[in-house]
This record gives structure tokens, sequence and C-alpha cells, in this order.
């Protein structure tokens, strides 16, 4: 099911709503004493009041103006849908950046027709940047999106939230081959690094153990500005686990041909 221009329309002004309420949430615990929950796991996994708000805000929202629509989000358990459509949501990506008062974390909202994302935003009530991405390209509060041409892994600025997202030997080996050969590496993006390729600032990013939520709304933000992003097998994202995205296809090409082997 691939979604008309008056569907495009119509559900991208609904997510808009669903930025707007989560910002609304949000915005009040950044930079404030705010008690922290750790989900547990491997690795500390924070969790607080705001993720879990926002989060339960635009469920509510969701179910009010599309009851038939289902909603996959990171905080409360998926609820299945009538209709194929799918909501995606991540209230805060980026949580340790935003207990610690570092806005490089934002909202993700995305719509997946059943098929694959086609509508994505990331927004960042502090900054006041909203990101978003739809079939018809990709925008910054409005202005344009474009990546740049980058064909050379020696002439790219490389970006990764977190060098402990790679759980295995292979995969922490491979992502220092490459690192190793970028002009430029940088650590702690989040969904921001996705967003900055979109922009054109950035040519590669390479993650791993990622979710759906994590990368449903940035699929189309990416793609939108012309990248691409995909698994490291060349596969599609929407899934989540070891993606890497790139602005240019031919360097893309060439990094999925390293990184396949480690996947």
């Amino acid at each position: 099911m691939r979604l008309a221009s008056p569907q495009v329309d119509e559900f991208l002004a609904f997510a808009h709503q669903l930025a707007d309420r989560a910002s609304a949430v949000t915005l009040p615990y950044f930079r404030t004493p705010t008690p922290v929950d750790d989900k547990g796991g491997r690795r500390y996994d924070p969790v607080t009041e705001a993720d879990r708000t926002a989060e339960a805000a635009m469920r509510k929202l969701i179910q009010e103006r599309y009851p038939t629509h289902g909603v996959l989000g990171e905080e409360e358990a998926p609820r299945m849908g009538s209709e194929p459509y799918q909501w995606v949501l991540d209230p805060i990506d980026g949580t340790r950046s935003f207990i610690t008062g570092i806005p490089l974390w934002g909202t993700l909202i995305a719509l997946n027709d059943g098929q694959r994302p086609r509508i994505g935003i990331m927004d960042q009530p502090y900054t006041r940047e909203r990101f978003v991405g739809t079939p018809d390209g990709a925008w910054l509060n409005g202005r344009a999106l474009a990546v740049r041409a980058c064909t050379d892994l020696a002439s790219a600025s490389l970006m990764c939230t977190a060098f402990e997202l790679f759980d295995d030997q292979g995969q922490r080996q491979v992502f220092r081959e490459i690192a190793d050969k970028a002009r430029l590496v940088r650590f702690g993006g989040d969904c921001y690094a996705y967003c900055m390729l979109a922009m054109g600032m950035v040519d590669v990013v390479i993650e791993a153990g990622l979710k759906p939520y994590d990368v449903q709304a940035l699929i189309p933000i990416v793609e939108g500005a012309g990248g691409v992003m995909t698994t490291w097998t060349g596969a599609d994202a929407q899934h989540g686990g070891a993606i890497v995205a790139c602005g240019d296809h031919r360097l893309h090409q060439t990094l999925v041909a390293q990184l396949a082997p480690c996947a």
C-alpha cells in the first residue's frame, strides 16, 4: 500500500500534532532534576517520566484520531490495528543526552503503511528544529534538505552514537577499520547524526543493535534528502539491527561490501 498524495498530507499534518503534543510533555523536563530509572540489561538503559508520559500522550492522540491504526513504541507494548498503518514512536531518542542536559535528543515519529515507513519526523523542541521526511523529499523547518556527494571514505565524516553498540569482536573490528580511514569520526549523535547526514553535514552513520523505533522515522528523512539507509548487508533497515546510512550511494556500496561479513 503506497500512500497517495492526499493521504501523505493528512498523515503528515497529524504527525506534526503528535510532535507538538510530545514537545509539550518533554520540554519542561529537560535540564531539570528528573528521576531516572534503569530498564536493566547488559548496558545502562535510562528512562524518565518524560519518556513514558510523552509516549502515552501520543498514543492517546492516535487512539482518538485513528483507532484502527497500530502503534509500536519504545515504552509500552505494541498495539495491533485492524488496518495496515502503524505509528512507530520513540518519545526521546537519546535519553542519555536528555538526562545530561545535552540537546542531542529528539522525538521520533514514523508512519508505516504496512510495507515500510513513508513519513518520518525528528523533532527537537529545545532547539526548535523539526526534520521531516516524506516520499516527496525532506525538510528542516520547511527548508529542503539534500545530502552531499562523497565517494571517498578518506574524505568522509563518520558518526556513531557509541562504540558500545557493537556487540561482538567482528563488528568492533570492522568499525575500527572503517573509522581509521575516515577523515573525521564523531560519537554521541543518536538521531541527530542521521538528520545531519540528510542536511549534508555528515557522510556516514554506522551503528548496531538498533530497534525499529530507533530507525523508522529517520529512513524517510535520509531517503527524502537523497541518501540511503540499510542494514550492513544492504537489506531493508526498518526492522533495526546493524545499520549503515550514507549520503552518497556509491560510498554506501563500498561500505556494505566491507560490513556485510560482520553483520
